[in-house]
């Protein structure tokens, strides 16, 4: 077990490697189309109204989420697996990282959103974020339970498959209701509900899984040692 001293040293060493290994193509290409897509919304003469900047909101924020997918692609994943920082340390990295620029990210698209199709911020905020969040969980699943290196494309394809099943659940007990729907609170507990959730999953799987310990030779699966006391 490292010392709590060699820990910072550590993590200092790791940031260069996890610096380089970050997926800046698919990042830099979701955040792009997430804005061009945004930035739509200030070509009509006139501003659009709320409910369709929502939906404006919903695919950039959809867009965006494809991007994290790749978050946890890394090419070196089968030799770090053994370093003295182990995976969570070396996830921790990667979302300090990305964060900060998520939600910048976030902000310059709700800038570019003209005040009269700017629908309510918490919402939208919120839906963007369990979006995220379950980018990041699918993408945490497939790292602990496959051995592949490179995560995200599959991670992105099942988000792509969940957006298109929400779009099909009724409003009553989906996720893509509007404000003048009589279901819109429930709709934002259910987001809330999918935001930890998925932060929930990502946090219990994000560590590697432990390993059995080996059963000696002539022991059976259940019950005691026996050869222990025949001597």
């Amino acid at each position: 077990m490292e010392s709590t001293a060699a820990v910072p040293d550590l993590l200092r060493a790791l940031v260069p490697p996890v610096l380089r290994g970050l997926p800046r193509r698919a990042l830099a290409t979701a955040g792009g189309l997430g804005l061009l897509l945004a930035g739509t919304t200030r070509l009509p003469d006139h501003a659009p109204d709320a409910e369709l900047g929502r939906l404006v909101l919903r695919l950039t924020a959809l867009t965006g989420a494809l991007g994290l997918a790749f978050l946890l692609d890394d090419p070196a994943r089968n030799t770090t697996a053994t370093t003295p920082v182990g995976r969570p340390r070396r996830t921790v990295l990667r979302l300090a990282f990305a964060a900060p620029l998520a939600a910048l990210w976030w902000v310059a698209v709700l800038l570019l959103i003209p005040a009269p199709t700017r629908p309510a911020l918490g919402p939208a905020t919120l839906e963007a974020a369990g979006t995220a969040g379950a980018a990041l969980a699918l993408a945490t699943i497939a790292v602990r339970f496959t051995p592949t290196a490179q995560v995200g494309r599959g991670a992105a394809i099942w988000l792509g498959s969940a957006a298109a099943v929400a779009v099909l659940v009724p409003n009553r007990w989906g996720l893509l209701g509007t404000s003048q729907d009589p279901y819109w609170a429930a709709t934002q507990v259910r987001w809330a509900v999918v935001l930890g959730a998925t932060v929930t999953l990502s946090v219990l799987w994000t560590p590697e899984p432990l390993r059995g310990r080996p059963r000696r030779h002539g022991q059976g699966r259940l019950g005691p040692p026996w050869g222990r006391l025949s001597g």
